[in-house]
């Protein structure tokens, strides 16, 4: 006996080669037998190996055997459960993204280079010296120095933008930070920022330290996001497995970096499109962390992903 699926959406693609199928609006399947994917209704069958995009059409059925939804379930189920939840904190926690590019761009000015705040995009989520010193070698700033650059970003960011409960907090995040610990999760903030960064913005966005199991910033480590280092040393620090962590971010790089420590990641759309971030394949999408539910967490991101 066959079992159909009716799913209706504009477009899907393939977020990964163990083929997660993301589609707006319905709920993510993952599919690992033999390879195939079948689509029925217009018939197809392609190799999930072999291509990341597959088709656009309005409304298609998905036949999955009952052999074959139990490897549906069972690959689902290899992920483990979920213990631990991995907080970035730029555009995830708090509002943070535009007031750190307004800040860089005063850095830059200071220096009589003349940068826009959409030049630091690209460098998102990678820490500060990339984020500078990215954008420093685009624009061929000669003798840039990135220590004496970050130490006077980090001047002006503290003393324009984050003030102690100056309110950069995201709505929500207080709420879903405490009904995680609640549901007896660990929490932690795993940041490619600097500590001086970290508590400056936890301060001004009024979440207290101590509510945190653990804080990862960029201090100790060499390589930064889109490297899994910071994320695999806040699991270890947790004593989480990597397969039990729930990652929540808002940068490509941050995404990658969950995706390369094997855990799983909720992302939202608070710095960049969800075009743009479905293209790294995300466990799930929402707006704001204020639309993330603890059922989103628990369930690993396999919630019907829409915003």
């Amino acid at each position: 006996m066959a079992l159909q699926l009716q799913l209706v959406s504009s477009s899907f693609s393939l977020s990964s080669p163990n083929s997660r199928l993301t589609l707006a609006g319905v709920r993510s399947l993952r599919s690992i037998f033999a390879g195939k994917c079948f689509l029925r209704g217009p018939s197809r069958s392609c190799d999930v190996l072999s291509s990341r995009r597959l088709l656009k059409t309005t409304t298609f059925c998905v036949n999955v055997e009952e052999g074959e939804k139990k490897v549906l379930e069972a690959e689902r189920e290899e992920w483990g459960k979920v213990s631990a939840v991995l907080f970035d904190m730029d555009g995830v926690l708090c509002n943070s993204e535009e007031p750190s590019r307004r800040a860089a761009v005063d850095v830059f000015a200071e220096m009589g280079v003349d940068v826009t705040v959409e030049d630091f995009v690209p460098f998102m989520g990678t820490g500060e010296a990339n984020f500078l010193g990215g954008v420093a070698s685009a624009k061929g700033v000669k003798g840039f120095d990135v220590n004496v650059a970050k130490k006077r970003f980090f001047e002006i960011y503290l003393e324009k933008y984050a003030k102690p409960n100056s309110g950069i907090g995201f709505p929500g995040a207080l709420e879903l930070i405490t009904q995680c610990k609640d549901k007896g999760l660990k929490v932690a903030v795993a940041s490619s920022a600097d500590r001086i960064k970290v508590d400056a913005n936890l301060a001004a966005a009024g979440l207290p330290p101590e509510m945190f199991d653990a804080i990862v910033s960029a201090d100790a480590f060499e390589k930064l996001k889109p490297a899994p280092d910071i994320f695999i040393a806040a699991s270890k620090t947790l004593n989480v497995p990597s397969s039990e962590c729930v990652v929540i971010e808002d940068a490509l790089a941050g995404l990658q970096a969950a995706k390369a420590a094997n855990m799983r990641c909720i992302v939202v759309t608070t710095t960049l499109s969800e075009e743009t971030l479905s293209t790294a394949g995300p466990s799930l999408i929402r707006k704001d962390i204020g639309n993330i539910t603890l059922d989103d967490i628990v369930s690993g991101g396999s919630s019907p992903n829409s915003m």
